[in-house]
């Protein structure tokens, strides 16, 4: 089966992206892609709360993904829409970082919210509180697909191992990473932690990215890695999209993930310990 990850630069205009995203589907369905994942917050990239307030809608009105859902049911291929920055259901009044999942006839098949909130200081000029404006999720979510279970998870999820064992545990073969990673962490911490995160597990990690400075029309400007990245559960670096937008093609083979845990069964040596 092959997958496209796509590496975008969106901007704060959710409708220009939803064009951008939805014509880079059309492009990795005639490469013959069967599964297209985007970035993290494909919608929207934006550092202004008044600014997210002003744009953002809920799902059910969302352009972006009402433009994947379409592109998914006319190729005829699965989406991630790896996350969409969307307004809750009240009465929680912060927004929510969704990840969902569409099947080839336009539908829905599963939608996951980021649990870990990016609350950071990474340098004197990187300050991140996401948890301010966003409201974390509580459930892990795996989907079946015809190429392998999922496992979804969303950026800073990375961070936190417990959460990809559970998911892998779970029966998920192929696990998905879709990011708008910092510039300050991602030239030391990405590809080490999706290589961990594969290794760990004996699973694919599809990691979607944005990339580059995102335009901005209120609010400083967010730069992002980009390095969209692809490993086999083996831990091998199957793609590394650099700092090029665009469609990125990876090959996944359904059984290599089961392969790999034959060779090293470590998710059934779970052993509980006392301490410290």
């Amino acid at each position: 089966m092959k997958a496209a990850l796509l590496q975008i630069t969106s901007s704060d205009d959710p409708a220009a992206n939803a064009r951008v995203a939805g014509a880079l589907v059309a492009r990795a369905a005639s490469a013959g892609a069967g599964f297209v994942l985007t970035p993290e917050v494909t919608n929207c990239v934006s550092t202004s709360r008044s600014h997210q307030t002003e744009v953002l809608r809920p799902e059910a009105e969302d352009v972006t993904l009402a433009t994947l859902r379409e592109a998914a049911a006319k190729h005829g291929v699965w989406v991630l829409a790896g996350s969409l920055a969307l307004r809750s259901e009240p009465p929680e009044t912060r927004f929510a970082n969704r990840s969902i999942l569409i099947d080839p006839e336009g539908e829905i098949s599963a939608r996951y919210d980021k649990a870990h909130m990016f609350d950071v200081q990474v340098s004197e000029q990187e300050t991140y509180r996401e948890s301010a404006g966003f409201a974390p999720g509580d459930r892990a979510v795996t989907a079946e697909t015809p190429f392998g279970t999922l496992g979804l998870s969303i950026c800073y999820d990375l961070r936190f191992p417990y959460l990809y064992r559970r998911l892998a545990q779970a029966g998920a073969t192929i696990l998905t990473v879709p990011s708008a990673f910092s510039t300050a962490t991602g030239p030391l911490h990405w590809e080490p932690l999706l290589r961990a995160r594969a290794i760990e597990t004996g699973s694919y990690v599809l990691a979607p990215a944005q990339v580059g400075i995102h335009a901005a029309t209120r609010g400083k400007p967010r730069k992002t890695h980009g390095h969209t990245l692809a490993v086999s559960p083996w831990g091998e670096v199957l793609l590394d999209a650099g700092t090029e937008p665009g469609v990125h093609l990876v090959e996944i083979d359904p059984d290599a993930a089961q392969e790999a845990r034959a060779k090293v069964p470590s998710l059934s040596h779970d052993r509980e310990v006392s301490g410290p």
